[in-house]
């Protein structure tokens, strides 16, 4: 579908899902993201939902300026897949054993590793860089310096709540590894960090909403920010890429016959901030629950622990400034999930999915999220399918 255009206070949001149905809370926090002076313009994704001061779902383009809750509180989460030479008949009928594996080497939870890993030490990961990116943790916010060691050992970790490491099978019978993650504690101590300084500042003071406040160029306290928060993006990207290094480590040595071998990995932010041009002008561009979907970029949206996910490539669309939607996106929050559903619900929702089944869980039950399929309907002129997955494997934290 193409946009649909709704009258904002400062620009028009452009919307690629029906008005309608949006939560009223949610078309509330996007009115008022439309009025800040800042704003360039505003694309909304089918996946949208209430988030904290900027909408989860939202695309915002700023000159001179950038929210630190428009990106959120995870800074840099996203996404990781690989396709490997198995095929789902390589993949025995019993996968608990695998998936033991995968919780044994991966933390998962507020799990971190006891000492931190070695990337010399994992296969093929490529090493150039990692001494200077410790280094520069030094320049981070005084605030967390003392959290270094815990980043350290998180670093390669999953983490909690929708986060999630899969083994899937596509359409033609390949098999590929997926996860979600972001820069774990060290991410939201930096963003909670940044919010609250931001807030103080007095060109925020008349905001209508507290937690859109920004930071404004060549300002000192914007060059710690952006200072930090590319710091925690590649934290994020590397977190990443240690897990799918262990991930790929752990199949190798679970399917030592079939000597798996495995294309480039596709990596995306989908929490993030990015200096992007559009129409001559030099834009700070925000995505908050969204990936960059520009001509030819490779992509990941998945669906929930038990529907589908997608792997995608970019169309280019500029008036969504290069974006698409970062997932199905939640239709209830995790309060109404668990007064709603049980455990039994849970196993019914992810029958052919080896994975948690237990009310610790609830809350990320399919049902809770919205159809995968709409989803992707609503966003036919911001990507084009190039996979389709179906996990049979599924560790959350």
């Amino acid at each position: 579908m193409s946009y649909t255009e709704v009258p904002g206070i400062r620009v028009p949001i452009r919307m690629w899902t029906d008005p309608a149905t949006v939560e009223s809370q949610a078309m509330d926090q996007l009115r008022n993201i439309s009025s800040l002076p800042w704003l360039h313009g505003l694309a909304v994704m089918p996946d949208v939902h209430l988030g904290k001061g900027a909408t989860v779902g939202s695309v915002i383009a700023m000159k001179g300026a950038v929210c630190p809750a428009a990106v959120g509180v995870d800074i840099g989460c996203g996404m990781s897949a690989v396709k490997t030479s198995l095929t789902a008949a390589d993949l025995p009928d019993d996968l608990s054993r695998l998936r033991s594996k995968i919780e044994q080497i991966i933390p998962v939870g507020g799990g971190m590793h006891s000492d931190p890993v070695d990337p010399r030490k994992l296969h093929g990961f490529a090493t150039a860089g990692w001494d200077d990116f410790w280094e520069r943790f030094d320049g981070v916010a005084h605030e967390v310096k003392w959290r270094r060691e815990r980043a350290m050992q998180q670093m390669g970790t999953l983490g909690r709540g929708n986060h999630f490491i899969e083994t899937c099978t596509d359409s033609m019978g390949a098999v590929w590894l997926m996860l979600h993650s972001g820069s774990r504690n060290i991410g939201k101590e930096l963003a909670e960090h940044h919010m609250g300084v931001a807030r103080s500042l007095p060109h925020n003071q008349g905001l209508v909403d507290r937690d859109l406040a920004v930071f404004i160029s060549d300002t000192p306290q914007m060059a710690a920010y952006r200072q930090d928060l590319f710091w925690a993006q590649e934290y994020a990207k590397n977190n990443r890429a240690i897990m799918m290094a262990l991930f790929q480590d752990i199949v190798r040595r679970e399917f030592p016959k079939a000597k798996v071998t495995f294309e480039p990995v596709i990596s995306c932010h989908h929490n993030y901030v990015s200096e992007e041009q559009y129409d001559g002008v030099d834009l700070l561009v925000t995505r908050k629950g969204a990936i960059k979907a520009g001509s030819g970029d490779y992509g990941i949206i998945p669906g929930s622990m038990g529907t589908g996910s997608y792997i995608v490539r970019g169309l280019g669309n500029e008036a969504a400034f290069n974006s698409a939607s970062h997932g199905a996106g939640r239709k209830m929050s995790r309060t109404a999930a668990k007064k709603r559903f049980t455990a039994d619900d849970l196993a019914e929702q992810t029958k052919g999915v080896e994975c948690r089944k237990d009310s610790g869980v609830v809350d990320e039950i399919p049902g809770a999220y919205k159809s995968i399929e709409r989803v992707m309907a609503q966003q036919t002129d911001l990507v084009e399918v190039v996979a389709h997955l179906k996990q049979v494997i599924c560790v959350k934290g």
